[in-house]
C-alpha cells in the first residue's frame, strides 16, 4: 500500500460517485450495484411507507409534511442509506439492518415524543426549538487538565468557618 493521501471531502460531505470505489476489492464505482432508489423520497414512498405501516394517531405519530421535519429527514436518509447496504449482504445484511438500524430508529422516529410529536397524517406543527442562554465569558476557560478546553472551569468555592462548601 503506497502512502498517498485521500484527496479532501468536498464541502458538503457527499462523494461523486464516479470518486468512489468498494475499498475491500478496489473495483471502480461504475462496477459497484446501483442503488435500488435514488433518493430518500423514493425510498420512502416506494419501501418504507407501504412495508412498515402502523396504526396512527396513538402510539405511532407521522406528518404528512415529514420533509419539514430535519430530525426525520436525518433518522430516514440513515436508514435507507444503510439499508441500501446492508441489502447487498448475503444471508443476514438485512437482519442486521433490523436489529441495528430500523429496530432502534422505528420507535424514536415515530414515537409519542419522536419528531412528529405534534403533527398527525393530516396536519403539520411546525416543531418546537429549545432555546439556549449563552454561557458566562469565564465558563469555558481552559482547565490545564484539559488541553482542548472542551470541560467547563469548576464552579468556585466558598470558605465557611473553615469548611468548603460548592456553590452551585
Amino acid at each position: 500500500m503506497d502512502n498517498q493521501t485521500a484527496p479532501p471531502l468536498p464541502p458538503d460531505g457527499i462523494i461523486p460517485s464516479e470518486d468512489l470505489s468498494d475499498p475491500e476489492t478496489g473495483t471502480p464505482a461504475g462496477d459497484m450495484p446501483e442503488p435500488v432508489y435514488t433518493t430518500l423520497e423514493d425510498w420512502l414512498t416506494g419501501y418504507f411507507l407501504p412495508m412498515f405501516r402502523r396504526t396512527l394517531g396513538g402510539e405511532y405519530r407521522w406528518c404528512h409534511q415529514w420533509w419539514r421535519h430535519g430530525e426525520a429527514i436525518s433518522r430516514l436518509t440513515s436508514l435507507w442509506h444503510t439499508w441500501e447496504v446492508l441489502r447487498l449482504q448475503p444471508g443476514t445484511g438485512i437482519a442486521i439492518w433490523y436489529r441495528e438500524h430500523l429496530d432502534h430508529q422505528l420507535p424514536i422516529l415515530m414515537g409519542q415524543r419522536g419528531p412528529f410529536y405534534q403533527c398527525s397524517e393530516t396536519a403539520h406543527r411546525e416543531p418546537h426549538q429549545a432555546e439556549a442562554d449563552p454561557a458566562p465569558g469565564e465558563w469555558w476557560d481552559t482547565d490545564p487538565d484539559d488541553p482542548d478546553g472542551l470541560l467547563p472551569s469548576p464552579p468556585p468555592l466558598h470558605v465557611t468557618n473553615g469548611a468548603t462548601d460548592d456553590t452551585i
